[in-house]
């Protein structure tokens, strides 16, 4: 196998002001994984570069690291599918440190900042009574498959390192804490699902993702943290969960095309705040800048009594659609 090139980024807060990246060039074995690279370079090459691993099988999760700009684990990456990703040389593997975390050294990261949004959402059942002198509380396949696949969560972190809303916001709970709090909401032998379901709705929760889908390619996991996510907001939807910002401005977007096809940016921020505090310090500056960037569509006065957009063609498939969605979601 041709030589390659791993590029990775170095920091040791005990010498270095600030990252600096080093190059390794050598050989490797014909499939071997990105771990496999990692651990040459460590073993062969240099002794001094940290990083976490442990079972080399997937399962533990502390072999997340950020390669070729994406996180992932790298234990279950091979080699040969991340060659050819750099234009200037298909031989080179950049390696980085989870984004978003704090570097401890090199590709080690203090992951404080994940286990206090896991332990916010408190991802254990509560509340289970047992019937009859049953010895444990039963669940039907059917239950069992709403939760499974946030079941497969390793707590490896790959999901907050491309979760641009956690990057921007760290109040947000982030996608692996929020796909566990859905693994309990959903779980048939918890007893608090509508006090989770109104926690969850608050500032920082389900309501706060960008729907990026970030989350979905860095999981190693068949979990989709986003898919979980809009799962929630579902059960908060069901149970009546609606006095937020979030899902007024769900239901508001609904409401607004439903009239006439158009998405009105104008209407969809008075609908969706909840006191006319926010809508004086935070709507009226975006409202400025709306004005700015020519957003009103056609006019502000369609904003008025009586005055809307006029429809758009074939509106009675946009209804079709609508109506069709809220059947299924019925369900």
């Amino acid at each position: 196998m041709a030589e390659v090139t791993f590029r990775i980024e170095r920091f040791n807060p005990e010498t270095d002001s600030e990252p600096h990246w080093e190059d390794y060039t050598f050989e490797p074995k014909p499939g071997s994984t990105l771990l496999d690279c990692m651990n040459h370079i460590k073993w062969y090459m240099d002794g001094t570069l940290t990083y976490r691993m442990s079972c080399r099988s997937a399962i533990c999760g502390s072999c997340a690291m950020k390669v070729n700009g994406g996180g992932q684990l790298v234990c279950n990456a091979q080699l040969d599918d991340h060659l050819g990703c750099h234009v200037e040389d298909d031989r080179l593997i950049t390696v980085e440190p989870l984004g978003t975390f704090p570097v401890i050294k090199d590709l080690v990261t203090d992951f404080t900042p994940f286990w206090e949004r896991m332990h916010a959402v408190e991802p254990y059942v509560k509340g289970t009574d047992y019937e009859d002198g049953d010895k444990e509380t039963r669940m039907s396949p059917d239950d069992f498959s709403k939760i499974d696949p946030a079941s497969t969560c390793i707590a490896c972190g790959a999901c907050y390192s491309e979760c641009v809303s956690f990057d921007m916001d760290k109040k947000f709970l982030g996608p692996a804490a929020l796909a566990k709090a859905q693994r309990i909401v959903h779980d048939t032998r918890d007893h608090e699902t509508q006090e989770r379901v109104e926690r969850l709705s608050e500032e920082g929760g389900m309501w706060d993702c960008s729907h990026c889908f970030a989350c979905v390619q860095a999981c190693p996991k068949p979990v989709k943290p986003l898919y979980r996510i809009l799962e929630l907001r579902r059960e908060a939807d069901k149970l009546g969960v609606h006095d937020n910002n979030g899902s007024r401005h769900a239901r508001a977007f609904v409401d607004i095309i439903e009239e006439s096809g158009w998405l009105d940016e104008a209407k969809l921020p008075l609908k969706s705040v909840g006191s006319l505090q926010e809508i004086m310090t935070d709507l009226v500056p975006m409202g400025i800048k709306m004005w700015l960037k020519n957003k009103y569509r056609p006019n502000p006065f369609h904003l008025l009594p009586g005055m809307h957009h006029p429809e758009v063609p074939k509106m009675n498939e946009v209804t079709k659609i609508i109506e069709k969605t809220k059947h299924s979601h019925q369900k």
